[in-house]
């Protein structure tokens, strides 16, 4: 039997001890033991019925497919792939040309098997990427992490060798951020032991460090705060460009970008410290979060570097955000800019030419990029910004597999490769919608299910709203096999907290707003009523990490609203996450709890500490990972226990491996994802 209410004679409410403070002990005998009885009562209930193993493997089959779109990056004549597969279940690292490329059967050429290496030094390695340098692209620092954790192992690897450099850059696993300056010297931050970290748990100090000598002897470029976020520094190494940035990163949200002299003086480009900014050659680019120059948030603003420095403030305003309408990104080639937009959610890319410094001036040149779907979401995913203007489209919609496209700015476009269809999506359509929030603002969402829809349905409603990400179209080969091709319909809502809006969404849900968002999720829910796509029995909802703060939002505020909920990695401890792992860099989206100012609104919305025993809650399903050292496992534990303690029904699934993504290969992706979908089909489709 679980010793789990050994300590529970206090109840957790805001103002009295935690009872389960002993399920924040990740490795603990006694919380793994616990575990290990949660994981057992969650396989027994939802994976040992009939279906559950052919339904993982009809996920596995669509994972593992040979004809799934394999992304690259360009390194100087080779394109990098990391490629996981059912011969590969940890993944290979591996280089083709633009020709093979263009095959419908590539020759890959190996660089790094996972497989094999994990096998060989008995270590549960997962892939967490490369830095090649440029230009010669012979030595790359390969970063491995164990079980899918945020901390990395960082080795250097010689890609003409095949081999890990011997006495080359090596560092212990930490969370550490490295980078190159040439071939015998990168920056550098990492643990170094008491004092180098921040509170957060990110880097304190940034060094440079030569080939050949003790890290310890490296010089200090930069040191922050522990109540800092991080430090971090990199080296532009564009040829008549070559640049060295330091920045220090305050919080979430509030960082100080510094260009490093070659005498080591640190010169702070005269910017918001909440605006996003970057430099590519002579231009720097600034994104305001906030009216600055007289142009309001969300705009993109161009200077001339050179002139930016001394003084020169006339931007060059290359785009202006509207009601609809938000800056998504942006990403440089050789000679030009290509903007991403978002209007209603939906993508819209422009090429951007710049004047040359010959025509003064001359404004900056705009064109279409592509043809894009409505209700589509496009995405570049990658660009040359060295030496052409090459550039990789991929287009995608929840009903329209993914294209990739390639091309040249200012010449035709290819499409290089093209996802078949993955599920049957015959009678399906999408349609976007907007529900009217508490305060009167229209929220989108989008409704993937039938077209000609004669009554209500199993429906899964799917939120984030936090930290200005947005939740864009999307193919989802999973959730179409699992969900809408068994007759489910499928919803995501745009709410505030995002970025679906620009800086104006993200913003007016911060800290103690953050309500906003969780009323706005409320709208949708009720509009879906309204219009009978769904009942609140036939309802179920689901969100990950800020997302699985939303789902314990909504489970202690209107439960009433809603016939299951799934919560992955979620947050749920909101008066402690600032002391688990990385929860003290998470301050600036939510509030302080050691602040007297926002631990009120933070008590009032923690779900772990408004769970109450008399009220009816839907059933309930959350999941976490062991490894995860960015989300502390402890909050999905604890509100496990509690809701157990307090009578309500309640499943936990932990794994042991996977990091933030709950899964490392994808046998585990795929059972996670049975997991999911059988939980809420036997709930709201009994």
């Amino acid at each position: 039997m679980s010793d789990e209410t050994a300590d529970t004679s206090t109840e957790p409410g805001p103002g009295t001890p935690d009872p389960y403070l002993w399920l924040e002990e990740v490795e603990g005998e006694r919380a793994l033991a616990w575990v290990k009885e949660r994981n057992a009562e969650t396989a027994a209930e939802l994976a040992g019925g009939e279906g559950f193993d052919g339904l993982v493997a009809e996920l596995r089959e669509v994972l593992d497919a040979p004809d799934r779109i394999p992304y690259t990056r360009r390194r100087g004549p080779y394109l990098y792939n990391f490629w996981q597969s059912a011969e590969h279940t940890r993944g290979i690292w591996r280089r083709t040309t633009l020709d093979e490329y263009r095959s419908d059967a590539p020759a890959w050429d190996v660089l790094l098997d996972l497989d094999a290496l994990a096998a060989a030094e008995g270590e549960d390695w997962t892939w967490a990427g490369a830095q090649v340098l440029r230009p010669a692209y012979r030595r790359a620092l390969v970063s491995l992490a164990r079980g899918g954790g945020d901390a990395v192992v960082v080795r250097e690897y010689d890609l003409a060798e095949r081999a890990f450099v011997t006495d080359g850059f090596t560092l212990p696993e930490a969370k550490t951020d490295i980078g190159w300056i040439d071939e015998d010297h990168v920056f550098v931050g990492t643990d170094e032991g008491p004092g180098s970290l921040t509170a957060s748990g990110y880097p304190r100090t940034v060094r440079r460090w030569r080939r050949g000598t003790p890290l310890a002897a490296a010089e200090l470029v930069h040191e922050g705060r522990e109540s800092d976020l991080a430090v971090s520094a990199w080296h532009d190494p564009t040829e008549g460009f070559e640049r060295d940035f330091v920045v220090r990163y305050r919080d979430f949200w509030h960082h100080e970008t510094h260009l490093l002299t070659p005498d080591g003086e640190l010169r702070r480009l005269d910017v918001p410290d909440d605006a996003d900014s970057s430099v590519h050659r002579e231009w720097l680019l600034v994104t305001p979060k906030a009216t600055w120059l007289g142009q309001p948030a969300g705009t993109l603003l161009a200077f001339r570097f050179e002139a930016f420095l001394a003084g020169d403030r006339t931007p060059e305003v290359l785009f202006t955000p509207d009601d609809r309408t938000s800056l998504a990104g942006h990403s440089w080639t050789r000679n030009h800019l290509v903007v991403e937009t978002l209007q209603d959610v939906a993508s819209r890319m422009y090429v951007l030419t710049p004047p040359a410094d010959s025509a003064p001036g001359g404004g900056w040149k705009r064109q279409e990029l592509a043809d894009i779907p409505p209700l589509a979401s496009a995405a570049l995913t990658d660009t040359d910004p060295d030496t052409g203007d090459e550039y990789f489209l991929s287009i995608t919609g929840h009903l329209v597999p993914p294209a990739l496209h390639r091309g040249e700015i200012g010449g035709p476009g290819e499409r290089i490769k093209q996802a078949p269809e993955r599920f049957d999506a015959t009678g399906l359509e999408a349609r976007q919608y907007f529900a009217v929030s508490a305060d009167g603002t229209r929220v989108p969402y989008t409704v993937v299910g039938p077209r000609d829809q004669s009554g209500p349905r199993p429906t899964l409603l799917n939120g984030y709203g936090g930290f200005e990400v947005s939740l864009t179209p999307a193919y989802d080969t999973m959730r179409g096999r699992a969900w809408l091709a068994r007759g489910g319909t499928f919803v995501v809502a745009g709410i505030r907290g995002g970025g679906e809006y620009g800086p104006r969404w993200h913003r007016s849900a911060l800290k103690a707003d953050r309500p906003r968002a969780y009323e706005d999720f409320e709208a949708v829910a009720r509009d879906l009523v309204a219009r009978g796509i769904t009942t609140p029995d036939r309802l179920g909802i689901t969100g990950g990490s800020n997302g699985g703060l939303l789902m314990g939002a909504m489970l202690v505020r209107s439960p009433e609203l809603f016939g299951a909920i799934v919560a992955h990695v979620p947050l749920l401890d909101m008066l402690r996450f600032h002391t688990l792992l990385a929860g003290a860099s998470w301050i600036a989206e939510y509030g302080d709890p050691d602040d007297p100012a926002d631990r009120p609104h933070l008590a009032a919305l923690s779900p772990y500490h408004q769970l109450e025993a008399g009220r009816p809650y839907p059933p309930v399903l959350l999941t976490t990972s062991t490894r995860d050292d960015r989300v502390h496992p402890g909050h999905a534990r604890k509100a496990a226990a509690r809701l157990r303690e307090l009578g309500h029904r309640v499943l936990l699934h932990e794994t042991l491996a996977g990091g933030h993504a709950g899964a490392t290969d994808h046998e585990q992706t795929a059972w996670n994802s049975a997991l999911e979908h059988t939980f809420l089909w036997r709930t709201l489709a009994p």
